[in-house]
C-alpha cells in the first residue's frame, strides 16, 4: 500500500466524486460538481489537498481565505462560501477556512483524516495566516437531541462522555469550539442542523517565520525497550503498539526501536543452539515488518523498526527496516558484525550504504557497532544525511560506552543528529541475553547553537521509558555555513578521501 499526500488536480475529479459519494451517502450524497472543483483549483491550489492510496484519491480537504472580520461568528456555510461560488476567496486575508474534508469509508482505519488537519496546520503556518475555522456537524447529536441541548451535547463530547465521529475527533486534533451555529447547513438531519464553529489557532502567527518551523523542526521519538518475556506474539505486538500509539500521540515524526529488541521471542527456542535458535526467530521477521508496516501507516509516523535477524538465500544478517509512513520500506542491514554475532549466530555483513530520503529529510541508519567506524557516517554526510539513527544492543556499561561516544563523535563531525536507542533490563530463559545496558540519547554537534554538551536530551539509564526530541535541521545549514569551525567543509580532500568500493 502507498499513500501519498499531494494537492488535488482536476484529473482527481472522478475518484473525488466516488470518495464523496461513499463519505456522504448518509446525507443523500450531496457532492461538489466538477465546475467547483475546477472553481477552487483555479484560485486556491495550494489549498486543495487530497491523499491517494495507490494512485486512488480517498480523502480531501478544501479550503479558502478570508477576512474573517467581514462575516464574523453568526455566518452560514452558504454566505461565507459566496452562495457555493467561492467568491468570498481573499488572498491577502487572515484565516484558513474550512470548506470540506471527508474519508472514504474503506479507508477510515488509516487516519487519513489526522494527515489532512496536520496539512492544513502547516499550511497556515506556511501562509502567516492567523488560525484555521470550519463549521463542523454534529452528526451524533440527533440521538441524543430530546435529552441535551446542543451545549450539554458538545460538553459531554469534551468530557469524553459521548463520542462524535467528527467532533471528538476535531477536538484531538487540537481544535476547540468557538461557537455553536444554528442553520448552518440546512438539510443535515443528523445534525439537527446545528453545527459547531470550530478553531485552531497559529501561534506562530506574526513574528515567527511559521514556514522555517514547519518544515525544519523534526520531532524524535526513541523507546528504551525494557526486554522481557512474552507468552505469545499477540502480548508482544500489544506492547510495540501501546509504544508507536504513545509516540504517535506526541506527533512524533519518528519513532525507533533498538537492536533485536524481539529477542525475548526466542525462549521457546532455548532448547536449541544459539545459531539455530536464531534462525528460528528470523522465521517470525516478515510478520513482525509487517505489523510495523501497518503502525506506521495507521499512525501516521515513520518507524525505524530496530533490528532483527533475516535469513536471506540461507545466510544470516541483522536488519532493520524504515518503515515510512507514506507506505514505503526501506531495509538496512549491519555492515558490521561483533565477534559474539559471529560465534553465536554466524551472521554476516551487509553490503549496502546508503541515506534514505524521507518525508522529514534524509537519514542514514548505523546499528550497533556499525557506529563505530566512522567511514560509514561520513560516507552518509557526503550523500547529505541530516539524521543519523542508531538502534543498539549493549550488555554491558564498556559496550554502551564505545557506542555513546562514537555516535556522539559521528554527531560533531558529520555536522548532524544522531539518536540512539538501546535495550535494558534482564532476561533470563534465553541464552546469551542475559542482561542489557542503556540510555538512549539525541546528539548533537558542539557549537553555540547547540547544547554545551552536545546532547539534546537522554533517557535515564536502564530504565524502561520514550525520549520525545525535537531537533532543528535549519541549525544544521547554520552551522554548516556559518559555524566556528566548519568541519565538512574544511576537509583535505586533496590529501585524503573516503568513498564506496562498491
Amino acid at each position: 500500500m502507498n499513500i501519498e499526500l499531494r494537492k488535488l488536480t482536476l484529473e482527481d475529479y472522478a475518484d473525488l466524486k466516488e470518495s464523496m459519494l461513499q463519505a456522504y451517502d448518509s446525507m443523500g450524497g450531496s457532492i461538489w460538481p466538477k465546475s467547483s472543483i475546477a472553481k477552487l483549483l483555479n484560485i486556491f491550489p495550494e489549498g486543495q489537498l487530497c491523499i491517494a492510496v495507490d494512485d486512488k484519491v480517498v480523502a480531501c480537504s478544501l479550503s479558502i481565505i478570508v477576512e474573517y472580520d467581514e462575516y464574523g461568528d453568526r455566518h452560514t456555510y452558504k454566505l461565507i462560501t459566496g452562495d457555493y461560488s467561492f467568491t468570498t476567496h481573499d488572498a491577502n486575508g487572515d484565516t484558513l477556512y474550512g470548506i470540506e474534508i471527508f474519508v472514504h469509508p474503506d479507508f477510515r482505519g488509516l487516519r487519513l483524516g489526522r494527515r489532512l488537519y496536520e496539512a492544513r496546520k502547516e499550511l497556515c503556518e506556511s501562509l502567516n495566516l492567523k488560525s484555521i475555522i470550519a463549521g463542523g456537524r454534529i452528526p451524533g447529536y440527533h440521538t441524543f437531541a430530546e435529552t441535551l441541548t446542543p451545549r450539554q451535547y458538545i460538553d459531554k463530547v469534551k468530557a469524553k462522555e459521548i463520542y462524535d465521529p467528527t467532533l471528538t475527533f476535531q477536538i484531538s486534533n487540537d481544535f476547540h469550539v468557538r461557537k455553536v451555529l444554528k442553520n448552518y447547513l440546512p438539510g443535515d438531519k443528523e445534525s439537527k442542523e446545528y453545527a459547531t464553529l470550530i478553531e485552531w489557532n497559529n501561534i506562530y502567527y506574526q513574528g515567527v517565520d511559521a514556514s522555517a518551523r514547519s518544515a525544519m523542526t523534526i520531532r524524535l521519538g526513541l523507546v528504551q525497550w525494557e526486554m522481557r518475556l512474552f507468552p505469545d506474539m499477540d502480548v508482544f505486538y500489544e506492547q510495540v503498539e501501546f509504544f508507536v500509539d504513545a509516540l504517535s500521540g506526541y506527533k512524533s515524526d519518528f519513532i525507533m526501536f533498538p537492536e533485536l529488541f524481539n529477542t525475548p521471542l526466542l525462549q521457546p527456542y532455548n532448547h536449541l543452539p544459539e545459531i539455530e535458535a536464531m534462525r528460528k526467530l528470523a522465521e517470525k521477521t516478515q510478520e513482525i515488518v509487517d505489523r510495523m508496516h501497518e503502525y506506521a501507516l495507521s499512525y501516521n509516523v515513520n518507524i525505524i523498526t530496530g533490528s532483527m535477524p533475516l535469513l536471506d538465500d540461507g545466510k544470516l544478517y541483522n536488519a532493520t527496516y524504515l518503515c515510512h509512513r507514506t507506505g514505503k520500506i526501506d531495509e538496512y542491514r549491519k555492515i558490521h558484525i561483533t565477534p559474539n554475532e559471529q560465534k553465536y549466530y554466524g551472521m554476516i555483513g551487509g553490503d549496502k550504504v546508503q541515506v534514505f530520503d524521507t518525508d522529514c529529510g534524509k537519514i542514514g541508519i548505523l546499528i550497533c557497532y556499525d557506529v563505530e567506524f566512522p567511514e560509514l557516517s561520513r560516507i552518509y554526510a557526503d550523500q547529505g544525511m541530516q539524521i543519523l539513527f542508531v538502534p543498539f544492543l549493549t550488555d554491558t556499561q564498556n559496550g554502551y560506552t564505545r557506542v555513546r561516544h562514537c555516535a556522539q563523535a559521528r554527531a560533531i563531525e558529520n555536522e548532524c543528529y544522531v539518536a540512539i536507542a538501546g535495550c535494558v533490563g534482564n532476561l533470563p530463559k534465553v541464552n546469551n541475553m542475559d542482561i542489557q545496558f542503556a540510555q538512549s540519547a539525541v546528539f548533537t554537534p558542539s557549537d553555540f547553537a547547540f547544547p554545551t554538551n552536545a546532547v539534546k536530551a537522554e533517557a535515564t539509564p536502564n530504565t524502561e521509558m520514550v525520549l520525545v526530541v525535537d531537533v532543528d535541521l535549519h541549525l544544521l545549514d547554520e552551522l554548516h555555513h556559518y559555524g566556528t569551525v566548519k568541519v565538512l567543509k574544511d576537509r583535505r580532500t586533496d590529501l585524503y578521501q573516503t568513498k564506496l568500493l562498491k
